[in-house]
């Protein structure tokens, strides 16, 4: 009979929440091997051995081998084991600091596909908008028959440059100057931006006129046109920059042509001058 301090391998298993066959392997390898053998040759462990098996899972979850713990276990020394503890807890952190900003990026775009699910498509509304982190690109280069493509392409690279530790995935919509949209130009964004929540620029509070629409990448023209003739049927005026985006597009849509386009323009309402004008 084994002393009272002593425990069976089922019991230490469920101490340790493993197996008896996890056990039965940990020792065949040289891992951990119980503490002795009773006459009837079965395995016994003590308490004071639930503390190293509790570590052993652990490095495991952290991606270590048993190789490497047997390697461990074998050169021992306070040193060793104090250099291996530091390294881990580096990668622990780099881990959690990769699945906060993956976790960011997904409520970023959960949160836009949500706001559209409930939308009427063919409403303008009128709403006013709390202000929103976003990176703000560069003004693009059209020169030399550069494209949007071309200009979406330098977007990635000085962003990737500037904030080398960013995560690039985020969905990224088009930027244009008051002025462009006012003057019916609104074919080519004059910067690309996307939401972050750790972006320096922002995207202001204030009153916007919000419009939607179905189509493919650039096929924003009767958009364009409809919001102008409500902003001026309706008495107001752009007054800031305006934001086009594409919150259900080819990451939840498989036709492009059933992309949603919604455009977001700052306004205020008309003073007297304007409307003499």
């Amino acid at each position: 009979m084994p002393d009272r301090g002593l425990l069976s391998v089922h019991a230490f298993a469920k101490l340790s929440r493993t197996t008896p066959a996890t056990l039965h392997h940990y020792d065949r390898i040289g891992i951990l091997s119980p503490y002795t053998r009773g006459k009837n040759k079965y395995r016994y462990y003590t308490s004071g051995q639930l503390s190293l098996i509790n570590m052993i899972r652990t490095l495991q979850k952290l991606g270590m081998s048993l190789d490497e713990i047997r390697l461990l276990k074998n050169l021992r020394t306070p040193e060793n084991i104090n250099y291996l503890l530091n390294d881990q807890v580096i990668k622990i952190d780099r881990q959690i600091k990769n699945w906060i900003e993956s976790r960011d990026l997904l409520l970023t775009v959960q949160k836009t596909i949500r706001s559209c699910l409930q939308v009427d498509e063919n409403a303008i509304r009128v709403k006013h908008l709390p202000a929103e982190a976003i990176i703000l690109g560069n003004i693009n280069d059209y020169s030399a028959r550069r494209n949007d493509y071309d200009a979406l392409l330098q977007f990635y690279r000085t962003i990737s440059d500037k904030y080398p530790e960013l995560d690039l995935n985020y969905p990224v919509w088009g930027f244009f100057s008051e002025e462009r949209i006012k003057s019916g130009d609104w074919h080519l964004p004059d910067r690309y931006y996307f939401y972050n929540p750790q972006g320096h620029d922002k995207r202001p509070a204030g009153l916007y006129v919000i419009a939607y629409a179905r189509g493919g990448y650039g096929k924003t023209d009767y958009l364009y046109t409809r919001c102008l003739n409500y902003i001026d049927e309706n008495k107001l005026e752009i007054c800031g920059n305006i934001y086009e985006e594409y919150p259900l597009n080819e990451f939840c849509i498989v036709d492009e042509t059933r992309y949603l386009i919604r455009v977001l323009i700052p306004v205020r309402k008309k003073s007297a001058s304007s409307r003499k004008n």
